[in-house]
């Protein structure tokens, strides 16, 4: 009898009776969005948390990509990384820009700067890395890349929060960076996100795009859209923040378990997170190759057959998606493909009982096919 399923991810919520002061506060003020109390508090909460110099918060991670490529006035191409999910990609095509795949670093799996130089075209005019699984790009060659060649740098940096690169929160890297705070994200305001900027100008930039264009003086300064983020979403950030820093530490435990139980596993080996970097242990993914009895495939479905939903992420890469097949996407990215074809994301989150990543760990290591 299979029992209770486990999922790869589960949102760590507060307790509602630490939110209840912040609903009754919302419903006296009948402010719902619109730069509200806690909208204007949770910002200058990140900006002091994180140590950056300004923060927009928007409704959801994608449409803070969006904003982020449209506050940049780009043109022509985008150079980005095939192995993220759909939105990297989507946001460059929603602002009538072409995205350029590259393939990845075989041990990062960030996009690869030895080979972004050949991608670049003189249609070329930013790129768009992404932090994956949180792990920081060399964010150094890129933006000597992107000095040499005058090209701005969004980082995509949905998995990355409270990741410090450098002394510094990896957010400060490029002229943007955006973060998700999705559901299934390690903090999440159940939808959300936020734009990282580096001056006052372009927070107000930002600013006016995500509220449809409205200036101050309520002129349309530009074609925005509504990207806001409402008072709910923020009031739960604020309380979010507090136990952040508690909930890496569970899940790095987790991690701890899963690394010694896989370790002398044939065919299974864990992702590594680069040298002096703080892991916030967003994923805990693992590869599957010729060496374990079984392929990553049959895996998955032995996990799936004892109530274990792990996850293909990210398979497949974005330019397999028949969309980007149609566009003429040339599919020469071998180590993206080697990566797609065998990672699996296995569950981790705050309240996942350490019986059940026992249970997972058997189930790998079991030679029968399905238990």
């Amino acid at each position: 009898m299979i029992k209770k399923k486990v999922y790869v991810t589960q949102p760590s919520l507060p307790n509602l009776r630490e939110l209840n002061p912040f609903l009754k506060k919302i419903w006296q003020n009948k402010i719902l969005t619109n730069g509200g109390h806690f909208h204007q508090q949770f910002e200058s909460k990140l900006c002091k948390f994180l140590k950056v110099p300004y923060v927009s918060l928007v409704s959801n991670g994608t449409l803070g990509l969006i904003v982020a490529l449209k506050a940049l006035n780009l043109r022509g191409e985008v150079i980005t990384s095939p192995y993220s999910f759909i939105a990297t990609a989507n946001s460059i095509v929603w602002n009538n820009l072409k995205p350029v795949f590259v393939d990845i670093d075989p041990v990062t799996l960030n996009l690869d700067p030895a080979k972004i130089k050949s991608a670049i075209t003189k249609n070329t005019s930013a790129i768009l890395p992404v932090h994956v699984y949180g792990n920081p790009c060399d964010t150094d060659q890129i933006q000597s890349i992107a000095k040499q060649y005058q090209l701005k740098v969004i980082y995509d940096a949905s998995h990355a929060f409270g990741i410090n690169y450098k002394n510094k929160s990896i957010f400060n890297y490029g002229d943007l960076s955006v973060v998700s705070f999705h559901a299934t994200k390690i903090f999440n305001t159940f939808e959300g996100g936020a734009i990282i900027c580096k001056s006052k100008k372009m927070k107000l930039k930002i600013d006016q795009i995500k509220n449809f264009g409205l200036s101050d003086v309520k002129d349309l300064t530009a074609i925005g859209l509504n990207a806001k983020m409402n008072e709910f979403s923020a009031a739960l950030g604020l309380l979010q923040l507090k136990k952040f820093k508690t909930n890496v530490q569970k899940r790095k435990k987790l991690d701890r378990i899963y690394r010694n139980g896989l370790n002398n596993i044939p065919g299974i080996t864990c992702y590594e997170f680069t040298k002096g970097v703080n892991n916030n242990h967003s994923y805990f993914p693992i590869f599957v190759d010729e060496n374990y009895f079984l392929t990553r495939d049959q895996l998955i479905l032995k996990l799936k057959k004892n109530g274990i939903i792990a996850r293909k992420y990210f398979y497949p890469l974005i330019s397999e998606f028949n969309i980007f097949k149609k566009k003429n996407f040339k599919n020469n990215y071998p180590m993206a493909n080697r990566i797609a074809d065998s990672v699996i994301c296995l569950p981790i989150y705050e309240s996942l009982k350490f019986k059940d990543v026992l249970r997972i760990l058997n189930i790998i290591d079991s030679k029968k096919v399905s238990n």
